[in-house]
């Protein structure tokens, strides 16, 4: 009976993670403002929408906003 092949790993190289890395952290930058500090004299949207939107994940965050 033949054995199974052993799948040989190879590493990623750092070129094709760095963009995806960068990727990620612009849109969780871009989601932890939001969340954090979309509201009041910081927003860069006018009205509540933003904010309301975010509420509860703004408190299950332990962002305070009242």
């Amino acid at each position: 009976m033949a054995q199974p092949a052993i799948p040989v790993t190879r590493p990623l190289p750092i070129r094709e993670i760095l963009p995806w890395a960068v990727f990620a952290l612009v849109v969780g930058l871009a989601l932890l403002y939001f969340v954090g500090t979309e509201q009041g004299a910081m927003a860069l949207i006018n009205g509540q929408g933003v904010h309301e939107f975010v509420h509860d994940g703004r408190h299950l965050l332990g962002f305070p906003c009242h």
